[in-house]
């Protein structure tokens, strides 16, 4: 048989009814509806909401313990350390457990995914709860491990900043926060574990530039910590609704740039997989 009259009777095999084109389709949804059954699985639920609390405890004691160290230390972490700190940690969280829960870590970026359709709203104040109770225990054991020093990690303007500079600039930094969040677990950038580094990548460089300014937070939770050891909310404020808004900015160019969001490949990065098998590997 020549090469084209194979390749003809493949294309009019997968043509017919219940041939390859209409097999894997099925093999698609049949597997999207395993997971989603896994994911709706409530005896599941205590993994992802401790996953939240343990890479939000983990991230908080990296960036918050970066200025505690260095009080401590007498100034032994370089500003560098200082801000590679939170972005490392988030890329090592995201590779380790982001299949369990999505690896969130951060109000604003659980409500980006819900607004952008990727994850349940029921699910949102669950994953907030933990990620502040995460927040809280790791500035707990910084104070308990050197004292009240540094201020524990507390993310404040810096002087000469007013209020209104504050906020439009966490609202600015969380834009692309969540922007390179929902754009990695976009099934159209199909970027896989580079996700991790993109992300982490993306919270050094605003560090870097605008921490001086802030203190490049971009998450309500990191700010809530060490704001309710030290019984100071002052400023909490600007560090929920910049970075809300933010969010919900991101949300809106994510339409624009890709359209509506819920597909598999999103909602599975924003859920976590827990284990199972993605549709595209089903046969």
């Amino acid at each position: 048989m020549s090469e084209g009259e194979h390749t003809g009777r493949e294309a009019a095999q997968q043509a017919q009814p219940g041939g390859a084109l209409d097999y894997m389709p099925a093999q698609l949804a049949v597997a999207q509806a395993q997971w989603q059954a896994r994911f709706a699985d409530p005896s599941r639920e205590w993994r992802r909401l401790f996953a939240e609390m343990l890479g939000t405890f983990l991230l908080v004691v990296a960036g918050a313990g970066a200025a505690v160290v260095n009080a401590v230390s007498h100034g032994s972490v370089g500003r560098g350390a200082a801000v590679a700190a939170p972005g490392l940690a988030v890329m090592c969280v995201i590779l380790f457990m982001g299949a369990v829960s999505g690896a969130h870590l951060n109000p604003v970026v659980s409500i980006g995914f819900a607004a952008r359709g990727d994850f349940p709203w029921r699910r949102v104040p669950g994953y907030i709860l933990v990620q502040l109770l995460g927040a809280t225990l790791a500035v707990l054991f910084l104070d308990a491990m050197f004292g009240r020093v540094g201020m524990l990690g507390a993310t404040v303007p810096a002087a000469g900043i007013d209020d209104g500079q504050a906020v439009v600039m966490e609202m600015v930094l969380t834009v692309g926060l969540v922007s390179t969040i929902l754009g990695t677990a976009s099934r159209s950038q199909n970027v896989g574990p580079l996700s991790a580094v993109a992300v982490g990548g993306y919270i050094v460089l605003a560090g870097l530039w605008s921490g001086p300014i802030t203190g490049a937070s971009m998450n309500p939770a990191r700010s809530f910590g060490p704001a309710l050891v030290l019984g100071d909310f002052s400023h909490y404020w600007l560090y929920a609704v910049g970075p809300l808004a933010g969010a919900l900015v991101a949300v809106a160019i994510a339409f624009i740039l890709r359209g509506r969001g819920g597909d598999y490949h999103s909602a599975a990065l924003a859920q976590g997989t827990a284990g199972q098998e993605p549709p595209s590997a089903a046969r």
